[in-house]
């Protein structure tokens, strides 16, 4: 909001009404829902767009309005992760959310698929029909970026839209992000060690999905694709 010269919240006063600020995230994960109560708390008005129609009920829980585009099949793999869209797909979402981003006051870009380059959902012709003076904070920009125009590490103005591309976010709250991290990193651990055993099952899903190399061969499937293809 430091970068938003607007009041957030609806303020009725005898000079007359303000009206609430308005939000548009991309991607409804840990992120963007954060993002999403964040902004509810602050008195914005706030649309979610997501490739999976499952999180609607999230989005709705916490005040916030599902941006709906319809498509043909599931966008969810079986871990509950957005998988790769189809340039179809992108390009019909574009479409939808084109009126939704040129009447944002703030648009925050959250979306990341696993292991590929972040898909492009704000173009540069979308930030020209922007809002003088609106924001766009692309939180995905250390993965390629949301928004095409972004630049990793720089604060950039164009077409009157100020651009942040931080790419990396929690060292800016270096204390909660080292505290959070440390205790998921132990509970990661104990997870498959018992009083400083080793118990790799791979038949578990949470050892299945992080082991990469066992017995000096490479096992885990998306790394192995990776090496394999470059992609």
């Amino acid at each position: 909001t430091n970068y938003l010269q607007k009041i957030f919240p609806l303020m009725m006063t005898a000079a007359g009404t303000i009206t609430p600020s308005k939000v548009v995230i991309m991607g409804a994960g840990v992120a963007g829902l954060q993002a999403l109560g964040t902004a509810k708390r602050l008195g914005a008005v706030v649309e979610v767009s997501d490739v999976r129609p499952a999180v609607k009920e999230e989005v709705m829980s916490l005040g916030g309005r599902f941006i709906e585009v319809e498509m043909d099949k599931s966008m969810q793999d079986e871990r509950g992760y957005a998988k790769e869209a189809s340039q179809e797909y992108l390009n019909k979402q574009k479409e939808v959310l084109f009126k939704h981003i040129t009447a944002a006051d703030i648009v925050i870009t959250t979306a990341l698929v696993p292991g590929r380059k972040a898909p492009i959902l704000v173009t540069e012709e979308m930030v020209k029909h922007m809002r003088h003076g609106s924001v766009v904070l692309d939180m995905a920009v250390e993965f390629g970026g949301n928004c095409e125009i972004s630049e990793a590490g720089k604060v950039v103005v164009k077409h009157g839209v100020t651009i942040i591309g931080e790419p990396n976010l929690p060292s800016l709250m270096a204390h909660q992000a080292s505290d959070l991290y440390s205790k998921n990193l132990l509970a990661f651990i104990q997870h498959f060690s018992k009083e400083g055993n080793l118990n790799l099952n791979p038949d578990d899903e949470i050892v299945k999905s992080s082991l990469i190399v066992k017995d000096g061969e490479l096992v885990n499937e998306r790394v192995k694709n990776h090496w394999n293809t470059g992609v």
